[in-house]
């Protein structure tokens, strides 16, 4: 019982840092790490040969609500990163697509991400890293499946 108080005081000491890590408080140009994930899904969705993905199927992809996508995409069509586009064949399906500018934004916010988790590769080394990987997957599972 001792060992599992320890434990469970470390996982807090540790999920405590985590939650207070620099990296997760720093907007990449000005936009919230919500911000970046929409970016990020429209452009893999570009990528994958889904363009102009449905609001719908990026809330499923980011597993939030449709309400809260929209949102953000109010936003970001305001910052002039994303635009609406009717599908011509249906007019009532409306898809999203990066504009020039929010290519740029989503490279430039890849790059600082690909810089930062290759850092972390270097300093734990890539058995570790990949361990780390696997436990969080897992730690995640857990705490979804409760």
């Amino acid at each position: 019982m001792k060992d599992d108080q320890e434990t469970i005081q470390r996982l807090k000491d540790a999920f405590t840092l985590f939650a207070k890590a620099e990296w997760r408080q720093k907007p990449v140009n000005g936009l919230t790490r919500s911000d970046i994930r929409i970016l990020f899904c429209i452009m893999e969705s570009e990528c994958s040969g889904n363009p102009k993905p449905r609001i719908s199927d990026l809330s499923k992809k980011l597993l939030v609500t449709t309400p809260t996508v929209t949102q953000l995409i109010k936003k970001l069509i305001e910052e002039e990163l994303i635009e609406r586009t009717v599908d011509p064949d249906d007019r009532r399906s409306v898809g999203i697509e990066l504009t020039e500018k929010g290519k740029a934004v989503a490279m430039e916010a890849d790059a600082s991400i690909k810089q930062t988790l290759g850092g972390l590769i270097d300093h734990l080394g890539a058995e570790e890293s990949d361990h780390l990987a696997d436990l969080l997957t897992k730690a995640y599972h857990y705490f979804n499946n409760r």
